[in-house]
C-alpha cells in the first residue's frame, strides 16, 4: 500500500512540476508578492526601532532583521492558495473527474504545493541570502533548535494546509467565499506573527494567538530558528501542532464527506 502510494506521489509530483513550468512568468509575480510583504514589514519595524533608540520591545535591529527574513522563508514554505481556488473549482466542475478517482483530492494539492516550493526555492534562497548580507540579521539557535527546525517546519506546513483546505470546503455551501478568505487571511497574518513578532502585540492578542492554530503555523518555527525558545517550549509547541493537526484532519474528513455528497447531488 505504501509503495503504491509512493509511486503515485512520484508520478503526480513530476506532472505538477511539468505543469508549473508552463507558468514561469506567473510564478515570478506570485513570488515577488510573497517576498515583498515581510520585506516591507521589516523596513517599517526597523524605522520604528530607530525612532526608539535602536530597540522595540525585546528586539533590536539585528533581531528584527532575523525575524522577518525567517518569516519570509517560513511563510514561503508553509503558505497555500487552494482555499482561494475552491470556489472556482466548485463552479467550473473541476471535481467532476476527480470524484471518481480513489485518491483524495488533497493529495494532489499537497504535491502541487510542494512542486511550486521546490521550483521557487531556487529563487527564494539566494534572495534571502542577499537580504541577509544587506540587513545583517542575527540568528542564535542552539544546535538542538537547528536540528528541530526542519520537522517543526514540516508540521507547520501540514497544519496550515489542512486548516486552509478545510476552510476552502465552505465554497460548496457559500456562493462567494472571497470575503471569508480575506477575513481569514488578515486575522491569520496578525495571529501567525506575519505583521509583527507576537511578543510586540498586546498581551491579550498574543494569548489569543497561542490558543489558536495560527501561532504554530508561522511564529513557532520562526521563533525556534531564532533561538528564542527553550526545549520545554519547543516540546509544548510540537504537541500543540499535533493537536491542531488532528483537528484539521478531522475537519477535512467531516467536511469533504458532506461536500462531495452535496456536489454529487447537485452537480452536472
Amino acid at each position: 500500500m505504501i509503495a503504491a502510494l509512493a509511486d503515485v506521489y512520484r508520478t503526480l509530483f513530476g506532472l505538477e512540476l511539468a505543469a508549473l513550468f508552463q507558468y514561469r512568468a506567473a510564478m515570478v509575480i506570485w513570488l515577488l508578492g510573497l517576498m515583498l510583504q515581510p520585506l516591507v514589514h521589516l523596513v517599517v519595524w526597523l524605522t520604528v526601532a530607530a525612532s526608539k533608540g535602536g530597540r522595540v520591545g525585546d528586539f533590536d535591529s539585528g533581531a528584527l532583521a532575523g525575524y522577518f527574513l525567517a518569516v519570509m522563508l517560513v511563510n514561503h514554505v508553509t503558505f497555500t492558495w487552494h482555499m482561494f481556488e475552491m470556489g472556482w473549482r466548485v463552479r467550473s466542475g473541476f471535481y467532476n473527474p476527480i470524484l471518481v478517482q480513489p485518491l483524495h483530492p488533497w493529495h494532489r494539492d499537497v504535491l502541487q504545493n510542494a512542486a511550486y516550493k521546490v521550483l521557487t526555492l531556487a529563487v527564494v534562497g539566494p534572495a534571502v541570502a542577499l537580504l541577509a548580507w544587506y540587513f545583517e540579521p542575527r540568528f542564535d539557535p542552539p544546535l538542538w533548535a537547528a536540528l528541530a527546525f526542519a520537522p517543526v517546519l514540516a508540521l507547520a506546513f501540514l497544519l496550515r494546509f489542512l486548516f486552509e483546505w478545510a476552510l476552502g470546503l465552505l465554497a460548496f455551501w457559500i456562493t462567494d467565499t472571497s470575503g471569508l478568505n480575506a477575513l481569514y487571511w488578515g486575522l491569520g497574518m496578525v495571529l501567525m506573527g506575519g505583521l509583527a513578532p507576537l511578543s510586540l502585540l498586546p498581551d491579550w492578542l498574543e494569548a489569543a494567538a497561542s490558543y489558536s492554530p495560527f501561532r504554530w503555523m508561522l511564529a513557532f518555527p520562526v521563533e525556534l530558528i531564532l533561538g528564542r525558545l527553550t526545549p520545554d517550549q519547543t516540546v509544548n509547541g510540537v504537541l500543540a501542532q499535533g493537536a491542531w493537526l488532528t483537528a484539521g484532519a478531522a475537519a477535512i474528513h467531516f467536511g469533504w464527506s458532506r461536500a462531495s455528497a452535496r456536489y454529487g447531488a447537485v452537480g452536472n
